[in-house]
């Protein structure tokens, strides 16, 4: 079947499926676009992370690093807004003279806030890819029903059927379900793809408040 006649079945379809086709392609260049900008902004972020990471374990002086984070005009996110949230906490409480336990959770504290602020950016219209990976085949499908039912309703004035009457609005029934595959199979392996890449992300910033926790108890043990 060429390039012209699949165009000519899809402009023949009835409305129902030339509707359900819409709405298929809609959701496919949704999903598209989608991916696009969650694949950049993930690069980001991961490159943000290792990029910190360095910084923060070279040596740097806290206080140092945090004023270098403060003065800086770009926006921050990921392990930078945890870090720069977490230690502006704890230099907060530990001026108002707390106990080096209250400092340590009232930081910690806010580290998590922090966190979860992070994460929740990162699984922004996530749910849109699942949302089109599990509902656009039951879509393509109720086109094809659709489809295949006018078919056989056209054919109950007609004495003696034959699959060259019924053929081509079968072939266009069908195209409803290939339509709803080819926006479904994308959007679902994109979608397994970040899950897992959100999912190392979130490892990552746990591993660093631990771990920055950890020094920030060594800290609030010291002389001020």
């Amino acid at each position: 079947m060429n390039e012209t006649s699949l165009l000519t079945l899809v402009v023949n379809a009835s409305i129902p499926v030339q509707f359900v086709l819409v709405i298929l392609l809609l959701a496919s260049v949704g999903s598209w676009a989608l991916m696009y900008v969650k694949q950049g902004y993930m690069r980001q972020s991961q490159a943000e992370a290792k990029t910190f990471e360095g910084r923060f374990w070279s040596g740097i002086n806290l206080s140092d690093l945090f004023a270098q984070l403060s003065v800086r005009q770009e926006k921050r996110f990921g392990l930078e807004v945890i870090f720069e949230n977490g230690f502006r906490e704890f230099a907060r409480a530990r001026k108002a003279e707390l106990d080096n336990s209250a400092v340590v959770r009232s930081a910690h504290r806010a580290m998590k806030i922090s966190m979860s602020r992070e994460i929740e950016m990162l699984e922004t219209n996530l749910s849109f890819l699942a949302t089109v990976g599990s509902v656009s085949p039951y879509v393509g499908l109720f086109g094809t029903v659709w489809g295949i039912m006018d078919s056989f309703r056209a054919l109950a004035g007609v004495r003696q059927a034959t699959l060259a009457m019924v053929a081509p609005g079968i072939a266009e029934a069908l195209i409803a379900t290939a339509m709803g595959l080819l926006a479904a199979i994308p959007a679902v392996i994109a979608y397994n793809k970040f899950s897992t890449e959100i999912d190392e992300m979130m490892t990552r910033y746990e591993n660093f408040l631990e771990e920055f926790t950890g020094i920030l108890q060594r800290q609030a043990q010291a002389p001020k």
